[in-house]
């Protein structure tokens, strides 16, 4: 039997303790079976202030299990960052670890030859049947030089997050509120300073998670 459906984990908006502003998403739409899922996974950041988008990233993936716990993936990923954009191959695993937290790492080659790799991790704290304490923790580490997107080799960045949310609609809508903290290493940083940006950001967030 095939199905389909739409997760939204993350409609927000952040507001820094440099008072810039952002409006970020993280969702995706999948159809499939327990065999077999085709995804497009959406991912942004938009400068309000500045109207502009500070990184836009689509993947078209394909999933199917390889354990009781654990589901592979494959398949592309198109960024457009601040620079050109760039095109990669994805490979991946996504699923639950012990003590129940959700992970997903994932392999990236892009166009220019240039390898990375991505973690996050997010664990979810059921404080009643309604209020829920998410932790989540995500970290990029690049194998190679990319400066035009500012990304230098080594670990490029982490961000951190806690959110409270409050089930509304039996999960599948749920509104929050939290903090996040972003920051860059080595040599993006270096990049980054030297194109007069900062190194580290605090955030406040206020948003919603959606699935339908």
């Amino acid at each position: 039997m095939q199905v389909w459906g739409v997760e939204i984990g993350e409609l927000e908006y952040r507001y820094s303790d440099s008072d810039e502003e952002l409006g970020i998403w993280d969702a995706d739409i999948f159809y499939g079976n327990d065999d077999l899922k085709f995804l497009w996974i959406s991912a942004g950041e938009y400068a309000i202030e500045e109207q502009a988008y500070e990184g836009l990233e689509n993947q078209l993936l394909s999933q199917v299990p390889i354990s009781e716990f654990f589901d592979a993936r494959a398949g592309v990923r198109f960024d457009t960052p601040e620079g050109p954009d760039r095109t990669y191959a994805v490979l991946g695993v996504v699923g639950l670890a012990p003590q129940w937290i959700e992970v997903e790492a994932n392999l990236y080659l892009s166009d220019e030859s240039n390898a990375s790799a991505g973690l996050e991790a997010e664990y979810e704290l059921l404080l009643t049947n309604y209020w829920i304490l998410a932790a989540t923790v995500e970290a990029t580490l690049a194998f190679d030089e990319d400066q035009e997107i500012g990304v230098g080799q080594g670990l490029v960045s982490t961000e951190t997050g806690l959110r409270l949310s409050y089930d509304l609609i039996d999960r599948s809508f749920s509104p929050y509120i939290g903090v996040v903290h972003e920051r860059v290493y080595g040599d993006t940083a270096d990049l980054a300073q030297a194109e007069g940006g900062g190194t580290e950001d605090w955030f406040a967030v206020v948003g919603a998670r959606i699935s339908f």
